[in-house]
């Protein structure tokens, strides 16, 4: 019979992840007991997606505030340093923050307005209009920032985190002097030696900064790329993508996991004769319509994967097909004209107007994103999802 349903997503319940567990092992077998108890069986080509949490928890990859002052300290120097272009978030970021200036005498503190990089708002866009600020240009002290627009509390969290990252900076021991812009350049003149925060335009925030007389310029990424008196690290993303996980540590994003979904892979196949894909996701690429937020806080969305998850969807629109190449056709034809449009299609459809619609992204991009949004970032405890018939299309 014709199968009737396409793609699926299954969140996947596991054991609590603790360091030092052997997580491929534990995620093939939560896999395998999955597929006997809801009655469904693997197929070539499903995927098996695993958040970093766990791939970073089983790794050990922990690190105390004390080992972020440390770094600081010694990449950025004690006495004042700029810290620009930080998101809003206790989670992501709070932690951090306290770290870092733990370890210097005072933060100049810049933060992008009207929202931050990931669409936290600090004012909203009519109101800068209504006070005549323009956020490309126009450089706010805290006084001024006060005066035009008063308390901002975010409407999700309650917080003002103006009030909330300053009071954590002088309760780490260092001052603080917060002001408000959206050009790198206007740190300079409060503090030669910068770390930019910013997740995906950090490349350039560093170049603009060095350009223009920075004596030092550090990223987040730039903070524990190796072990700080035993600490875990990120030797590609530091601090980026890590997450809070007491009042005084982070964990930080999973290290080099490319070997771990071969693994699962293999065991997979060993024990199945299945050949799937398995990729290691965080955040999904995606924004809140409502709250403005881009989902996306991590440096990727999946730090590893294996090779047949590489690339971007070659797929034709059936309903540009069904109104342009057979519009003249209908029922069994229509679906047999379509079917056997869909096998003879080309390897590249870049160009092509029958593609026009579809999704130019990544595999693991759009993958992740459905994965994100199926295991959530709460209490299902479904850390792991398993995602079938993703690689199917019209004619399967």
């Amino acid at each position: 019979m014709e199968r009737k349903v396409g793609t699926v997503s299954r969140g996947v319940r596991c054991p609590i992840i603790r360091e030092g567990d052997d997580l491929a092992d534990i995620v093939v077998n939560s896999v395998l007991e999955a597929a006997e108890s809801e009655h469904f069986e693997l197929r070539d080509r499903d995927v098996i997606s695993v958040t970093e949490s766990i791939v970073a928890r089983a790794q050990g990859n922990y690190a105390s505030v004390d080992a972020i002052a440390e770094d600081v300290k010694k990449k950025l120097g004690e006495d004042t340093i700029g810290v620009i272009f930080p998101i809003l978030s206790r989670n992501r970021f709070a932690i951090c923050l306290k770290g870092i200036a733990s370890g210097v005498k005072k933060v100049v503190l810049m933060l992008s307005y009207p929202s931050d990089e990931v669409g936290n708002e600090l004012v909203s866009l009519d109101k800068l209009d209504e006070a005549g600020v323009n956020p490309y240009s126009d450089v706010l002290t805290l006084a001024r920032y006060r005066e035009l627009f008063g308390e901002n509390k975010h409407p999700f969290t309650g917080i003002d985190y103006v009030a909330y990252y300053g009071d954590l900076i002088r309760s780490a021991g260092a001052d603080v002097e917060i002001i408000f812009a959206n050009d790198p350049k206007a740190i300079l003149p409060y503090a030669k030696k910068v770390l930019t925060c910013d997740i995906h335009t950090r490349a350039r925030t560093k170049r603009i900064l060095l350009a223009n007389g920075a004596e030092t310029v550090c990223g987040l990424d730039d903070i524990l790329t190796s072990s700080v008196n035993g600490s875990g690290y990120n030797e590609k993303f530091g601090l980026l993508g890590s997450n809070k996980s007491t009042e005084d540590k982070v964990k930080l994003f999973p290290k080099e996991c490319r070997d771990f979904v071969y693994d699962v892979q293999k065991q997979i196949l060993d024990k199945t004769g299945k050949y799937v894909e398995v990729m290691v996701y965080g955040d999904g690429a995606f924004k809140d319509p409502a709250g403005k937020i881009w989902e996306l806080a991590d440096p990727c969305v999946s730090p590893a994967y294996t090779e047949g998850l590489e690339g971007t969807p070659n797929e034709l629109k059936l309903k540009y097909l069904a109104d342009n190449d057979f519009a003249d056709l209908s029922g069994e034809a229509l679906k047999q004209a379509i079917s056997e449009k869909i096998r003879q299609k080309e390897n590249d459809l870049v160009g092509n107007m029958a593609s026009q619609g579809t999704t130019p992204r990544k595999l693991t991009d759009l993958i992740g994103s459905l994965c994100d949004l199926t295991s959530g970032s709460g209490d299902k405890g479904t850390p792991v999802v398993l995602v079938q018939g993703y690689f199917d299309n019209f004619t399967n």
